[in-house]
């Protein structure tokens, strides 16, 4: 049991399970970390025969000597007679739901990825806290639930804020942000559940309003469109590395962040793919067709180290993407397509070519097979072969000609 410091707790690795390492020097402190490899500083102690571990703080936010302060406080506090733990249970009983809220960023986001939990901080600063923030935690009923997303959906926390040099921060409504804050705040009351700060959830039960699916699909000719008007900027010297960026979109189906955060080290030339340790539903692998492969090719150097589309980010991706994209569905005269859009054109290809939505949902890296059904509808042709032989072989056996297909006329195809 060594003593806690920060260069000890920074090379702590996970282990595949939960764990403590408790600290030499001050009994009952220690640094807990969990299979996740989320660390956190804890302190442990007995009164009236139970024994009680407390969370001080997460690594980060805490150092280990603040830590250690903390502490040493809280046994100081037991050995007085006090139960610093109930204490601060009692305390959380009457937390406001912008407490519960805090509570909630600091400890019930340790498995979210980093684009989620900037996504979630949002909702809950500019619309749950505006609304509810105020409201004891025990207070709030299924009622102030219906009533904040309705509230959200009609616009009453929209709002434009501007910020330091070209920074602005546009905040709308609508019925699809009232029924995604609504999946968030379920999590955050559920959290508080877990935690015994209140009983139930009061989210739970409450009919969220229908969310409007995005599924723009290119068509061959509009892709034909977009591919000239990637060409003619590149040929007028536009951004090579953005226009690169969307070509690669378009070819592997990959979100747009796993491309724009690239690096040669996770290339598998050998086996035709890219080895992704982490994106939004964990390590994975996306196969590269023959153009896709064609292209990294072309960009290769034999000293090419670090990221594939280098740009001035903290990450080393590119950030004129957007304002490239922009100018090439303007050439291609595609203004309601977003980039994301490339995932969904590059999914309907397949689907439309018979692969099966098992293969189409291993290509994009889907967890659930339900996120693939979308494209269900988009396999015209297999349904179209499959429906005409099912019913071609019922129309032969109702006829007594059993084993023998009548396939559809050729006009009648065209028809439908």
């Amino acid at each position: 049991m060594p003593k806690i410091t920060k260069k000890l707790v920074d090379t702590l690795a996970p282990s595949g399970r939960d764990g403590v390492l408790w600290d030499d020097e001050l009994s009952g402190f220690g640094i807990r970390i969990t299979a996740a490899g989320v660390k956190s500083y804890v302190v442990q102690y007995r009164i009236m025969g139970r024994s009680r571990r407390m969370t001080i703080a997460r690594h980060g936010v805490m150092t280990p000597e603040e830590a250690r302060k903390e502490a040493k406080l809280i046994l100081a506090d037991v050995a007085r007679g006090l139960d610093p733990a109930e204490a601060r249970d009692e305390q959380r009983r009457d937390l406001t739901v912008s407490e519960l809220c805090d509570l909630y960023v600091s400890e019930g986001m340790t498995t979210k990825k980093a684009s989620t939990i900037a996504s979630d901080k949002g909702k809950l600063e500019r619309h749950i806290k505006p609304l509810l923030g105020k409201r004891l935690l025990r207070s709030i009923t299924r009622a102030d639930i219906e009533r904040l997303q309705a509230d959200i959906a009609a616009g009453k926390t929209a709002t434009d804020i501007k910020g330091g040099f070209k920074s602005r921060s546009i905040v709308t409504g609508g019925r699809g942000t009232a029924a995604r804050t609504l999946g968030l705040l379920s999590g955050v009351f559920q959290f508080a559940v877990n935690r015994n700060l209140r009983p139930d959830n009061p989210v739970r039960g409450v009919k969220r309003f229908a969310e409007k699916k995005c599924e723009r699909f290119l068509s061959p000719t509009e892709m034909a469109r977009l591919g000239k008007a990637l060409a003619d900027l590149a040929d007028e010297g536009v951004n090579p590395t953005a226009i690169n960026v969307l070509r690669l979109l378009a070819l592997t189906g990959c979100r747009r962040g796993e491309i724009t955060g690239l690096r040669w080290e996770w290339v598998d030339w050998d086996r035709a793919c890219i080895r992704f340790p982490d994106s939004k539903t964990g390590a994975k692998v996306v196969p590269l067709g023959a153009a896709a492969l064609k292209l990294l090719t072309e960009l290769c150097e034999e000293t090419s180290v670090g990221p594939v589309f280098p740009g001035s980010g903290v990450t080393g991706s590119t950030t004129a993407v957007w304002r490239v994209w922009d100018k090439a569905r303007e050439k291609a005269k595609l203004p309601d397509v977003r980039i994301h859009d490339l995932r969904h054109s590059f999914a309907s290809v397949g689907a439309a070519g018979g692969d099966s939505l098992v293969v189409i949902g291993a290509l994009l890296g889907h967890r659930d097979t339900a996120t693939t059904a979308r494209y269900a509808h988009l396999s015209n042709d297999p349904l179209r072969a499959a429906a005409d032989r099912i019913a071609g072989n019922i129309a032969a056996a109702m006829k007594g000609e059993s084993g023998k297909v009548l396939p559809l006329p050729i006009a009648t195809r065209q028809k439908r």
